[in-house]
């Protein structure tokens, strides 16, 4: 079992930066990706942002050069830098941790509000 808690969200004008934190507990020695979605009103949930045990990233076509995601095994916390944020990124965010490589968690969500 993998307990996932989301915090740093909020309301931001456009320009802004925000960073999201995900702080796991539980048997964490046995997640291996972690990742960041979204989900706006009326959409579907997307992926934002992934990252391996080892480090490896990707990022969706629209957060590229905006986003960081970052990982702190040692404080067993994933984060998710959000710098230039438009409206068009306002969302619930949701943190995804992959358990012994098949079973996902997933964290509450955070909300994020982007003005204009």
């Amino acid at each position: 079992q993998v307990q996932l808690v989301e915090s740093g969200g909020g309301l931001v004008q456009a320009g802004g930066s925000l960073r999201l934190s995900c702080a796991a507990s539980g048997s964490i020695f046995r997640i291996t990706t972690m990742s960041w979605y979204r989900q706006a009103p009326g959409k579907q949930r997307e992926l934002v942002a992934a990252i391996t045990s080892g480090g490896s990233t990707n990022y969706a076509e629209s957060v590229k050069g905006r986003f960081t995601i970052s990982r702190d095994n040692a404080k067993n916390t994933m984060y998710l830098q959000m710098n230039s944020l438009k409206p068009e990124d306002t969302g619930v965010y949701y943190c995804k941790a992959v358990w012994s490589g098949y079973q996902s968690y997933w964290g509450p969500g955070a909300q994020v509000t982007v003005s204009s």
